[in-house]
């Protein structure tokens, strides 16, 4: 038949596009790719934040932006949105999101080998912030930008300042 492969193949188990078969990950190096969202309200300079709780994987009663781990084949700000959805109830979409800061850590909770986080900035969202994981989060609120809690989780906190004073770059976590 015509549309049949010239090597008798199931064409069912061809690939649509012309990419070349993926290779076997490479998981003794593999990095946790996770994304993180400042919620920034310009006009009242409010940012919308977690407050981690007891029950919380890592960084227990700590305070942290709204963040999570991409799933796989899941692009970054799909990854972003999703999180930020599933943690507050706030919708954003994905070609709103801004990247406003890097994080590479050497190894992190669930990343032996080390994680890389895109922090995202979004000033258009629809909703209001709710906790809608209350067994990882004690609360979930507007907070005063100047009025960021000291108990926070290193990695993001130094990339919420670095946000705030306008500051786009990258920073190192345990290297």
């Amino acid at each position: 038949m015509p549309n049949d492969p010239p090597d008798g193949g199931n064409p069912v188990a061809q690939q649509a596009d012309n990419r070349p078969p993926a290779l076997k990950p490479a998981l003794e190096s593999m990095t946790l790719l996770v994304a993180a969202v400042i919620v920034h309200d310009k006009a009242t300079n409010r940012v919308v934040l977690l407050q981690r709780s007891e029950n919380a994987k890592f960084a227990q009663g700590k305070w942290d932006l709204p963040v999570g781990k991409s799933e796989p084949g899941e692009p970054i700000t799909e990854t972003a949105v999703r999180e930020l959805y599933e943690e507050t109830g706030l919708t954003v979409k994905p070609e709103s999101l801004k990247v406003a800061h890097i994080i590479h850590g050497a190894w992190g909770v669930e990343a032996p080998n080390g994680f890389l986080t895109v922090v995202f900035a979004a000033h258009e969202w629809t909703g209001e912030p709710e906790n809608r994981e209350p067994r990882k989060h004690s609360q979930v609120r507007w907070v005063d930008g100047d009025a960021i809690p000291d108990a926070f989780v290193d990695t993001t906190h130094m990339a919420l300042r670095r946000y705030f004073v306008g500051e786009r770059d990258v920073s190192l976590d345990g290297w």
